[in-house]
């Protein structure tokens, strides 16, 4: 089932979420609904918080940067075979030179911007079976992975842009939450009364 995403604004999206167990209430079809979701929405990741849920999952499907003709066919072949869902997921460790990638969210639809990630993370986390894993990631995954983090912490990408970059896009952030933007999937705004 497509779910409508939350749009910039919702506190829902800055909320800090919180762990689950195994025993959380149809899990399975949660996940399975947010892949729809992510898919009709062309998405890479999406995040809990992003359909209204204030829990730590996101799950990640990097297929469509495999198609990125500036990418060696290493590179190609790790992102197109790289789908996961991530449960409880906690960083241990950032490392590298940060490097800028202009990023976008489903949440923060028409707005792209760069934003400086470090190149490699270990990330701890449990699968859909609760399997724990704990994991080195790099490149535009890790990115990635970064971005779906920071909703699970209450973090948008706008928040990691420098104050001038924050005014020159108050506006058009102003316009998302209140609705009053065109886009192409389900999206629910903080006012309730405007969905799409």
């Amino acid at each position: 089932m497509i779910l409508p995403i939350v749009a910039y604004g919702d506190p829902v999206l800055k909320k800090k979420g919180i762990d689950i167990n195994k025993d959380y209430p149809e899990l399975d079809a949660l996940l399975e609904n947010m892949f729809d979701t992510m898919y009709n929405a062309f998405g890479v990741g999406l995040a809990a918080p992003q359909i209204g849920l204030p829990i730590r999952v996101f799950i990640v499907d990097t297929m469509p940067f495999s198609e990125d003709e500036d990418l060696t066919e290493a590179e190609q072949t790790a992102l197109n075979g790289f789908k996961r869902v991530f449960i409880n997921a906690k960083i241990l460790k950032e490392e590298g030179n940060e490097w800028a990638f202009n990023e976008g969210c489903l949440s923060i639809p028409d707005v792209r911007e760069d934003v400086f990630r470090k190149p490699q993370i270990t990330l701890e986390y449990f699968d859909e079976n609760f399997e724990s894993h704990t994991e080195v990631f790099d490149g535009l995954i890790a990115r990635v992975i970064q971005h779906e983090y920071d909703h699970i912490e209450g973090v948008l990408f706008t928040d990691k842009l420098s104050a001038l970059k924050k005014r020159l896009i108050k506006g058009r952030l102003a316009n998302i939450s209140k609705g009053k933007i065109n886009v192409e999937y389900r999206m629910r705004f903080p006012d309730q009364k405007k969905k799409r």
